[in-house]
């Protein structure tokens, strides 16, 4: 518990959006998200180069053309569902914590939030990526810049980092309670858990056995000591948490993964494969979730759904309902006021830690 001079502080991080559905913010998104080596994990003047002469020349004005699509007249989604959360969470923890939203890329920042945080006077961070599954792209990006910024302090504050929550019942039973009523209203016949994609070698990159991963059909079906910071691993137990609480049968539920970029192999089977398959099987009525995201964007709204129910359907299918994401669903701050409190118990302090190893400095043995 903290001292009575001791005040805490909330960190709530996503990944972050554009500032304005146009080509020349995006392209400062892009380019800053892109350019991160936990993203694009390649050398450093290929990236530089695919980044430049292949990714931004183009892409920009595609994705612009899609968030429009998809904006709210408040703004990005992303962001107002995420400000949302942070509001409700910080009414909720009034007189425990102080509560900010920092985004990895764009506005607002972690530095900004950091210091929003700080001018309040917290002295102890509780840091919560708000990825269900963690992923060296997402989680650990996210949370190597916080210990980047709040490293730089002369007076370097204690820290802790709540852990992934793929399988926490609480952000699984928030799930069930958005997404029971959509199912049962769209009278759907199956059921599709669409998680964001990441390239092969990332999931082998977390494998500490250099063996496990991706080594057999059935090397997600359950989580052991190599897999268990598998990306991969982690969507396929919350599908299967999530699937059991909503009473799915075997035959009527499956997982995919949509996103993919460029060639090299990502993690299958690939959502815009499935669902044509889907169609051709008799799926009449599909549901999709993404229990990756826990609030809406681009990726839930534009490529699932416009992109996918137009695939769907074009094959087929009578219907696709995306089922909403989290966002500020009542149960969904239940579950961060859990995640928060659970997580309250003696920090790490950290004092000087090396460029190579802020992780081990700053957060809380998990």
């Amino acid at each position: 518990m903290p001292t009575p001079t001791t005040k805490r502080g909330l960190l709530l991080i996503n990944l972050g959006t554009p500032d304005a559905p146009e080509t020349a913010p995006v392209r400062r998104y892009l380019r800053e998200f892109l350019n991160d080596p936990r993203v694009i994990d390649i050398h450093p003047v290929a990236r530089w180069a695919l980044l430049n002469f292949v990714i931004l020349p183009v892409r920009p004005a595609k994705s612009a053309e899609a968030y429009r699509k998809i904006w709210m007249k408040e703004g990005s989604p992303l962001l107002v569902y995420s400000q949302a959360l942070t509001a409700q969470v910080a009414e909720r923890l009034a007189g425990e914590y102080e509560v900010a939203l920092g985004m990895r890329y764009g506005s607002p920042s972690i530095a900004d939030a950091v210091a929003a945080l700080r001018a309040r006077g917290v002295s102890e961070f509780t840091v919560l990526p708000l990825y269900p599954q963690e992923a060296a792209s997402s989680t650990a990006s996210s949370l190597a810049r916080t210990y980047e910024v709040l490293a730089a302090s002369w007076d370097v504050p204690f820290v802790r980092a709540v852990p992934a929550f793929f399988e926490h019942p609480g952000f699984l039973d928030a799930f069930t309670a958005v997404a029971r009523p959509v199912i049962d209203e769209a009278r759907a016949d199956y059921v599709l858990f669409s998680f964001h994609g990441l390239p092969e070698r990332h999931m082998r990159k977390s494998d500490p056995t250099g063996a496990h991963c991706l080594s057999t059909a059935a090397c997600c079906d359950a989580l052991t000591a190599a897999n268990r910071h598998c990306y991969r691993a982690q969507s396929y137990a919350t599908a299967r948490g999530l699937a059991e609480r909503l009473g799915l049968t075997a035959d009527g539920w499956s997982v995919s993964f949509q996103s993919r970029l460029g060639r090299t192999p990502w993690v299958k089977p690939y959502t815009d494969v499935v669902l044509p398959e889907l169609a051709r099987k008799g799926v009449k009525r599909l549901a999709v979730m993404c229990p990756a995201f826990v609030a809406d964007c681009l990726e839930t709204l534009e490529e699932i759904g416009l992109r996918a129910r137009e695939q769907f359907l074009e094959a087929g299918g009578e219907s696709l309902t995306l089922v909403p994401s989290l966002n500020a669903h009542p149960a969904w701050v239940d579950a961060v006021v859990r995640l928060v409190r659970e997580s309250d118990g003696p920090p790490t302090a950290a004092a000087g830690p090396s460029a190579s190893e802020p992780a081990r400095a700053l957060t809380q043995p998990r």
